[in-house]
């Protein structure tokens, strides 16, 4: 019997990863709370794998570690066992000056596989450390750099500081909220009017991967399955057809301020990383180029051209950069824990257990922040964007038998609105697609086994 959506969703968070994707002779893995950060470290070439979870954001009254998973992958998928690693972190305060060298050690006490480098004097540290990591498999010398940019890149952990505090106790469910606007709808199938629906042998139905909203309220869903982007103007009904020159797999989507559209595809050919393509308002293919890493869980707009938030590394890294594509090294060495914003802005989000730690961090190093508990089990931080000077956050919540999403606008002493919507998830989509701020108002893109729909929610916030 095949599980609901939410319920494999949740066991891959409680497992701390969402998906395990075979590309050669390695497994690699990305979180299923995204915008949380689990990273993933692969050696392509040899046997050894890590994952760790970065402290990204920090309180005074908890001891920092950095802990690390490792195993090894044999030539069989699936086939893992532990190895003799030994590896050093290198940490220093802030974002410049030299490194110094911490040993990883076996964690005591621990699973077999979990390795610790201990930073006592790191709550100390009132602008945060930066930091990476080399692990060796002392077998066959093969060795993992986490993240992969190293120096050049490294890995940044800020105090979270002052705080607001925001605890939304025990969620209620079927309190969730009325939609103001359907503003697309379409019925699965191979029609002008519909959206392609795939499903394979005992796996999860996947239609509509992704989906945006221009700044006009235009709304387009990229129609995978069909090679198709589908576009409801304003107030129309029936959607128009764009042709796209995708592989037709899980992918997700976000439009330019210019109306070009950048999609980021989950597969590739053995030994590559997946493409970014770049399509014009009429479909035409404008460029296409790889990601610096096996894979990436998001792609969107940036300051300065498209990001993706890409794995083994976890960190969000520029794909292009005054319209030019950027090559593998270029990528790795602008990688950010954080996601760029307009504005000179970051955001920096933590999901643990069931607390999240937001911080919107201006260019003048001022940062507001916010700190969300749950007695309900929290799941993945759906979206997280800056709304005039407040913040809208959406979370998927879940018992054993329920979840929902929930929605929060957080300002500068506390919660400014927040209701629920269902989770209206039958078909899977790209991990981390199913909500969009544009204007004022929060976009919903749902579905049922009868079709797809776009719901829009009004936030009334200037």
């Amino acid at each position: 019997m095949r599980l609901p959506c939410w319920a494999r969703r949740t066991l891959a968070g409680q497992a701390g990863t969402l998906a395990g994707l075979a590309v050669g002779v390695a497994v690699i893995a990305f979180s299923g709370s995204a915008l949380g950060h689990q990273s993933v470290g692969v050696q392509l070439a040899g046997r050894l794998a890590a994952t760790h979870v970065p402290p990204l954001l920090t309180t005074p009254e908890e001891p920092v570690a950095l802990r690390y998973d490792a195993y090894c992958v044999g030539s069989d998928e699936g086939d893992e066992s532990t190895c003799d690693v030994h590896g050093v972190a290198y940490v220093r305060p802030g974002e410049s000056g030299a490194f110094t060298e911490v040993p990883i050690v076996e964690e005591q006490g621990a699973t077999e596989g979990r390795y610790v480098a201990s930073l006592p004097e790191a709550a100390s540290w009132s602008d945060g450390f930066s930091y990476y990591a080399v692990l060796v498999d002392r077998a066959s010398g093969a060795t993992v750099t986490l993240p992969s940019g190293g120096a050049s890149a490294p890995q940044r952990s800020l105090p979270l500081g002052r705080a607001v505090q925001i605890d939304l106790g025990t969620h209620a469910f079927d309190l969730t909220r009325r939609r103001d606007a359907r503003v697309a709808e379409a019925n699965w199938g191979g029609g002008d009017k519909d959206v392609g629906l795939e499903q394979g042998r005992n796996l999860s139905p996947i239609g509509g991967a992704s989906f945006d909203v221009g700044r006009d309220g235009t709304v387009l869903i990229l129609d995978e399955a069909n090679r198709r982007v589908l576009s409801w103007q304003k107030g129309a009904r029936a959607p128009e057809r764009m042709p796209v020159a995708v592989a037709g797999t899980l992918a997700d989507m976000s439009l330019a301020p210019d109306g070009s559209l950048y999609i980021l595809e989950s597969v590739a050919a053995p030994g590559r990383s997946p493409l970014v393509r770049r399509f014009d308002g009429y479909g035409r293919e404008l460029e296409a180029f790889e990601i610096a890493e096996p894979t990436s869980s998001q792609i969107r707009i940036g300051p300065d051209g498209p990001v993706a938030l890409q794995h083994p590394s976890g960190q969000w890294m520029p794909v292009a950069s005054g319209g030019s594509p950027l090559g593998a090294a270029g990528q790795r060495s602008r990688g950010r824990a954080g996601r760029l914003i307009p504005g000179g802005r970051e955001i920096v989000i933590l999901r643990q257990l069931n607390e999240i730690r937001v911080a919107l961090r201006r260019a003048n190093g001022r940062q507001q922040a916010w700190r969300i508990t749950s007695k309900t089990r929290l799941a993945e931080v759906q979206l997280a964007e800056p709304l005039g000077n407040r913040l809208v956050l959406v979370v998927r919540v879940y018992t054993d038998d329920r979840d929902e999403f929930v929605a929060l606008v957080m300002g500068e002493r506390g919660l400014t609105a927040k209701f629920s919507l269902e989770s209206a998830d039958w078909a899977e989509t790209a991990p981390l697609s199913r909500f969009r701020v544009a204007g004022s108002s929060l976009y919903q893109l749902g579905s049922t086994p009868a079709g797809l729909f776009v719901d829009r929610f009004d936030l009334e916030v200037s």
